[in-house]
């Protein structure tokens, strides 16, 4: 395809010394799509990280205001690509076309979002204790700290967001937005798409004359790609969003290093949905038109759609899992993102199969000819689910698993089992959400996001968003992969004691230069 070379970005240049060679495929027709792209080498991946520590002695220095126009110059050169970046994506991930503009919208306002974080600066969280040389019985030193980017960051491009999860993607406009330097590791699913957004980052380090080796990007279809950045010693944290496996493994590793580093991993989850017997009753069939929607939007290859749904089996229960039945069945077969994907999820429904009932079964027109994830509803009764813990385990693709309870204290008994999760989501009626109080309390020990009368999929980035959750949602859940709070994962306070004001940061001066928010004592 014409502007790609299959080359990696060393820093501003390219690169393409491997003999491990790879393509892009297309899901719908299983097309192979040009170019070739090359696997970087081992010395490839050390350059990179090399020049990655040499920028950041320069990059971490500069002001918010030229980070902030760094970021904002990446989002402009991203949506200069055009109609070449829209196809690329389109092509190598089976996706439509409005799906990947929309993506692309998201990508460029949540660069553009913590440029307007780094130009307000108070993220940085300065903190300002004046000395006192009178106080008894000892005199007090002056003491401020501060936020500091950590150093080199390794990131690895999800398969499910091209975009927005990817090379420009949430990691990387907080690592950037922090002060970091970034080595990306492109998903080997869309290479072209990670080559075309690469260009607009390394066309934004030119303009905005940012050192080379802020930003580099690494091709790789093998695991030992990944892990080569992953315990390279200079790299300082890693941001991750893909599989449990995928995500264990790269956390697992940065832990043996001699030098431990954080990974934050965001690795799955069912995202539970819990509907209260007298939302059923009201409104059982508007229900179950929201959750057969949920669950297949995007052929459920979000993070976020509910693979788990706990009801109380009541009377009007019954209604309501004949409407599900009906509309998850009318929905068609659609396009998964890649073979391994579709592979995954075909295999995952097997072996639910072997433990439950299949209450629906999408009759959509199958196309051979692509990959394609057929939607299922799957049902099972709430001892069998107690007995049998995998169920809980997500199966990526678009598919539900009903749980049916007796009562109340049934559904309650199944919140307190639950492993971490991403989102939990409380379907009821106002009166009977307040008599759930319960409930709630405890996922909120479950999940980093609580949902009423919502439904999961559908991650606003804000300020406030948390999309994150406890193991083995994610591998920290202190943190966010999503809104503005993600920022502070790869950065460390530093404290500055009886420091002249000439060498502090602007930040932390007396006359407060930047006029940000801090806490002074």
């Amino acid at each position: 395809m014409k502007n790609l070379t299959g080359q990696n970005f060393i820093g501003q240049s390219k690169s393409s010394n491997g003999t491990t060679i790879f393509h892009a495929e297309n899901p719908e027709n299983k097309h192979p799509l040009e170019p070739l792209f090359y696997e970087a080498t081992t010395n490839e991946i050390h350059t990179a990280i090399e020049k990655a520590d040499q920028a950041f002695s320069i990059y971490k220095n500069k002001s918010g205001l030229e980070k902030a126009k760094f970021l904002e110059t990446i989002a402009d050169e991203i949506l200069a690509l055009g109609d070449t970046l829209i196809q690329r994506a389109c092509a190598e991930t089976g996706l439509p076309v409005g799906r990947i503009t929309g993506e692309r919208g998201r990508t460029m306002n949540q660069l553009k979002l913590f440029a307007s974080v780094l130009k307000d600066g108070s993220w940085v969280d300065a903190r300002i204790d004046k000395a006192q040389p009178d106080r008894q019985p000892f005199p007090k030193v002056d003491i401020r700290s501060m936020n500091r980017p950590l150093g080199p960051v390794g990131i690895f491009g999800a398969s499910n967001f091209p975009l927005a999860f990817s090379v420009a993607g949430g990691d990387t406009a907080s690592a950037l937005a922090a002060g970091c330097t970034i080595i990306v590791k492109g998903h080997p699913a869309h290479p072209g798409t990670s080559e075309l957004v690469g260009s607009a980052i390394s066309n934004a380090v030119t303009k905005c004359d940012m050192p080379d080796g802020t930003f580099s990007m690494v091709h790789g279809a093998s695991y030992d790609v990944g892990m080569a950045i992953v315990n390279h010693p200079l790299i300082q944290a890693i941001g991750f969003t893909g599989s449990f496996k995928g995500g264990k493994a790269i956390h697992d590793a940065a832990r043996s290093r001699p030098q431990p580093i954080p990974v934050y991993a965001e690795m799955g989850s069912t995202n539970p949905v819990f509907i209260l017997p007298g939302a059923i009753a009201k409104r059982g069939d508007d229900i179950a038109a929201g959750l057969a929607h949920s669950v297949t939007l995007g052929v459920g290859q979000f993070c976020t759609n509910p693979g788990l749904v706990i009801h109380q089996d009541a009377e009007a229960a019954s209604n309501f899992r004949s409407s599900l039945e009906e509309k998850i069945s009318q929905i068609p077969a659609e396009t998964m993102l890649t073979k391994s994907v579709c592979n995954a999820y075909n295999k995952g429904v097997e072996n639910l199969k072997h433990h439950v009932g299949v209450k629906a079964k999408s009759s959509g027109i199958e196309n051979n000819n692509g990959y394609r994830g057929t939607p299922q509803l799957l049902q099972v009764d709430s001892q069998y689910f107690h007995d049998n813990k995998k169920l809980e385990e997500e199966v990526f693709g678009p598919s539900t698993l009903l749980v049916a309870a007796p009562n109340k204290s049934e559904m309650l008994k199944i919140a307190s089992q639950l492993d971490g999760h991403l989102t939990a989501t409380l379907i009821g009626e106002s009166d009977e959400i307040k008599e759930y109080a319960d409930l709630i309390d405890i996922l909120e020990r479950k999940v980093g996001r609580l949902i009423i009368n919502g439904y999961p999929t559908g991650v606003e980035v804000c300020h406030a968003m948390v999309h994150g959750g406890p193991y083995p949602a994610t591998t920290d859940s202190r943190s966010t992969s999503v809104g503005t709070r993600a920022i502070t994962r790869f950065a460390r306070p530093i404290c500055y004691q009886n420091f002249p004001e000439e060498l502090l940061p602007e930040e932390l001066k007396s006359d407060n230069p930047l006029s940000i928010k801090r806490l002074e004592v």
